[in-house]
């Protein structure tokens, strides 16, 4: 058996839908534990959560060479991302810093190992490629939105700070209780306090909400969407373009096979 055959078979192992699913069960399982290690456990249940949580890093690892062997393009393997970042969290989850300065360091890469289910799900990953890719755009909007914060709360400061200086005592302040009335958090209550005294900063807080919850938010939503049906789009054409390339590639061979069977036809009629 050379090296190809072994090639294809980790390459058959890889794409295959049993062998993903039982990946993502590990991951979820991987969550389970690291849910576990949070309570107050026995000693003996503690010391089989460990075993478990070796026993996950084992198959991670296994999954990661086959992997990485099953991939026809290998110089290319650790130019992708994901790839980088999966390699990244298993070496790092082989090294034993349970009982040193750094254990704090090695649950915390253990609790990222969840993330992986991000690569192994293409679903997962389209969608956090388009909130990535919808940041330019959200940045302006958060620019914008930021900018209306802070007008609305060096107003209120300026007015509002005697009404309740806990809510409105210096710009910074403001801006929390700003972020408190855009989120509906008791905004009412907020808005009666000040309305004892100034009758119409009704107006201040309806016109707040309108430009910030209603317009900008709904903004974002409309970005995002936008950005995925892009990407949505884009993944529809590749996979067409590559079905179509497949297509011509199975006609050329099918051409070639039919030419050599009238080859040998003809060899066979001049024998004859």
């Amino acid at each position: 058996m050379n090296f190809a055959s072994i090639e294809q078979r980790f390459e058959r192992l890889r794409s295959n839908k049993i062998f993903e699913g039982f990946v993502i069960g590990v991951i979820i399982f991987s969550a389970v534990v690291i849910g576990v290690k949070t309570y107050d456990i026995p000693p003996i249940v503690s010391q089989i959560v460990l075993v478990l949580d070796w026993a996950i890093t084992l198959i991670f690892l296994v999954e990661i060479t086959i992997r990485f062997l099953g991939d026809p393009n290998k110089r290319d393997f650790f130019k992708k991302g994901w790839n980088v970042f999966d390699t990244l969290i298993v070496v790092v989850s082989l090294i034993p810093i349970e009982d040193s300065e750094m254990a704090l360091i090695g649950r915390l890469v253990r609790i990222f190992r969840v993330l992986r289910m991000v690569s192994i799900i293409p679903e997962l990953r389209m969608l956090l490629n388009s909130l990535l890719k919808a940041l330019p755009q959200l940045g302006y909007v958060a620019l914008m939105m930021f900018i209306i914060f802070y007008i609305y709360a060096a107003i209120g400061s300026t007015f509002f700070a005697s009404v309740n200086s806990a809510l409105w005592g210096d710009i910074a302040i403001s801006l929390l209780t700003l972020f408190r009335v855009m989120t509906f958090e008791d905004w009412t209550d907020v808005m009666y306090e000040t309305m004892k005294v100034y009758p119409l900063s009704w107006a201040y807080f309806l016109t707040f909400i309108f430009l910030t919850a209603f317009a900008f938010l709904n903004m974002v939503i409309g970005i995002v969407v936008s950005v995925m049906e892009s990407e949505h789009k884009g993944a529809a054409e590749q996979q067409a373009s590559q079905n179509h390339d497949e297509l011509l590639e199975v006609r050329k061979e099918l051409s070639e096979i039919k030419a050599l069977l009238a080859e040998l036809h003809r060899d066979r009629s001049e024998r004859e």
